[in-house]
């Protein structure tokens, strides 16, 4: 069940270099998030249509937090926010992960990072937590309360030096299900050491989006069976994902 609420906001703060995080006061939308789901952001602006998608990093109760980074117009407006200003969202969008009880290992890479968070302090077992970075950190010191974490960036300037798989043949890390959301290559990267481990994964696509419920099709991925909306073989990322088995999709 999705909700449209005129949000309160909490708080709001630069974490990063062109990273924000923002707490939002919710009736409905915090209590029935999922890790892994995201919320659709309406801007003030009235020539700006369409919302932008926003993971949903945490969840408490009434309150739910997103932390994302300003890419254009619309992200550039939320930035601008303070306490005490309202957003219109819709929410919670998408399915999430699926909570499994095995020993996992969480990836995130990028501004991928954060609906990890959530799903870090859901699972109860043992998990280790591999975060990807370009240069500098955001939120690793939070993730440390739920998991042991490694960290892989690219200049070598903390952790390992390159991405999340070198990091895992470093540190010998080991699991038997992946949860991950990053960009494309590092979830290519994670479906190719899935399979050949064969090891059970879940992977959140990134997509750009239009409407996030899944009317427009502007969203889709290539998969292995055909989707009965469509009776072609694909998905809509917004409506059907972000979430899915790494095995069923194409990417």
């Amino acid at each position: 069940m999705k909700f449209t609420e005129n949000a309160k906001i909490i708080s709001a703060e630069c974490i990063d270099t062109g990273i924000y995080s923002m707490w939002i006061q919710t009736e409905n939308i915090a209590l029935n998030a999922k890790p892994g789901q995201f919320i659709s952001v309406y801007s003030d602006d009235g020539s700006r249509l369409l919302p932008r998608p926003i993971s949903i990093c945490e969840a408490q109760e009434t309150r739910l937090r997103i932390v994302y980074r300003v890419v254009g117009k619309g992200t550039e407006e939320f930035s601008g926010k303070s306490a005490g200003d309202t957003l219109r969202i819709l929410g919670p969008l998408g399915n999430g992960y699926e909570l499994k009880g095995k020993k996992a290992i969480l990836f995130g890479g990028g501004i991928g990072i954060p609906p990890m968070l959530e799903l870090a302090k859901r699972l109860d077992c043992e998990k280790s937590i591999v975060l990807g970075y370009r240069d500098s950190l955001f939120l690793n010191e939070e993730f440390e309360k739920y998991g042991r974490v490694y960290i892989a960036t690219e200049d070598g300037s903390t952790g390992t030096k390159g991405n999340v798989i070198d990091c895992v043949a470093q540190e010998n890390i080991t699991g038997d299900v992946i949860y991950a959301c990053g960009p494309m290559p590092m979830l290519r990267a994670i479906k190719q050491y899935a399979e050949k481990n064969d090891i059970e994964a879940y992977i959140s696509l990134e997509e750009k989006m239009a409407c996030g419920v899944g009317a427009c099709l502007a969203c889709v991925c290539k998969t292995k069976e055909k989707d009965h909306h469509s009776n072609v073989n694909n998905a809509r990322i917004c409506a059907d994902g972000p979430v899915f088995n790494a095995k069923e999709v194409e990417i």
